[in-house]
Parts: structure tokens; sequence; C-alpha cells
């Protein structure tokens, strides 16, 4: 078991370490003036190698996003008793909203705008971006129970997220304090999620309580 960790630990060590070479490599030359071989011989490894992690090349800035396609479906599979998809989600948002996180695109980290300029003003990384959208969406409908209901819902959620983000994003980018954007921000998720709650009934089903374990069968040997 140790050596399997080791191997994954690894494996997503070198997925890490090329992506924010050719990160790196696209932000000062542009996306398009890099080739996947300098990116390979950047990191010093084949371009076969690097394909075999990366299949495309979008890929090697989009792996940012690989860790967050199954959030929301985590998010309301693990919800506890009680919550709704809806309660869950939002409060990951807001929470988001409050520390800044990239997701939610109230972050003004030169870094970080500096990568979402390289995603938002490159077509091809916007359209290979749908591909991660999609399956952030299966995940969540699977979560919300299947069918087409759940989809619809799983795709108004991840649609609002976006839309809220891109939002937030372009108010900094306009040079607009995040102090100022926050509360909007925070106003805006409030709002979008109430519509998602109000239009979607498989966002407003609470958890069920855990299954509690049923009275002993009685000793056969007690009815002789």
């Amino acid at each position: 078991m140790a050596e399997i960790g080791l191997r994954e630990r690894k494996k997503q060590r070198m997925y890490r370490d090329v992506s924010d070479i050719a990160i790196g490599l696209f932000l000062e030359k542009g996306f398009d003036q890099v080739s996947v071989a300098e990116v390979a011989a950047a990191a010093e490894i084949s371009k076969p190698t690097l394909f075999r992690y990366f299949p495309a090349k979008e890929d090697l800035v989009l792996h940012r996003f690989a860790d967050h396609e199954t959030e929301s479906a985590r998010l309301v599979a693990e919800r506890p008793e009680g919550r709704t998809p809806a309660g869950a989600l939002r409060e990951r948002f807001l929470s988001g909203l409050a520390g800044g996180d990239p997701v939610t695109g109230l972050c003004d980290v030169p870094e970080v705008l500096a990568f979402h300029r390289l995603l938002y003003g490159t077509p091809s990384l916007v359209a290979r971006a749908y591909a991660y959208q999609e399956r952030s969406e299966a995940a969540l409908a699977a979560a919300l129970g299947g069918g087409l209901d759940a989809r619809l819902a799983a795709g108004q959620v991840i649609a609002v997220q976006r839309v809220l983000a891109l939002d937030n994003w372009r108010r900094i980018v306009d040079g607009e304090p995040v102090a100022v954007i926050r509360p909007d921000a925070v106003a805006a998720a409030g709002r979008a999620f109430d519509r998602l709650t109000a239009a979607c009934p498989e966002l407003a089903t609470p958890q069920p309580p855990a299954c509690q374990p049923g009275p002993p069968a009685p000793d056969a040997s007690e009815s002789r």
C-alpha cells in the first residue's frame, strides 16, 4: 500500500511540475508562441511522456482545474444531515469569496490574475475548459441522483458558478478593489443560489438522516 501511495505522489508531482513549467512559458511568451516540444525540453521529458500526462496542449494550463472537477459533487454527496445541495454549494462559494479563492474570481493576487488573463484571452483554452465543465456537470448530476432533471440542475449550478466568478474577475481587471467588489459578490451569489433553489427541486432536498440499525433479530432458540 505504501508503494502505491509513493507512486501516486510521484505522478501528481509530475503533473504539477510540468504544468507549472508550461504555464511559466505561456505567460512569458504567449500560449500560441510556445510549442509542446519546447515545454517538454524545459521539463526535461520526452514529448511522448508529456502527452501521456497531458493529452492536449491546453491541458497543461487547465490541469489546475482538475482538482476542482468533482468538488461540487463531493460537497453534495458529503453534506451533513438536513443540508440541501443548494445550501452546501452556497456555503462553499460564500466561503471562497471570504477567503479570496481563485475559483470564485475574487482574487487579486498578481499570479492568479495573470493566469486568468492567459485563460480567458486564449480561445483554445476557453474552448477546452468546457470539457472540464462537462465533467463537473456529470459528476454533480450523479451526486444529485442522475437522470435528466439532475443533469439540468447540475448544468445550471456549474453555469452560475462560472458566471459569478467571471463577473468578479472582470471587475478586478477593470480596476475595482476586492473590498469594494466583495459585498456585491456575496449578494449576487445569494440571489443566484436562491433562484437555483426555487427552480430546481433536486437542489432543495435535505440530506436524509443516516440509516439507524433496526432491532436485533430474535434468537431462533427462544421461539422453541
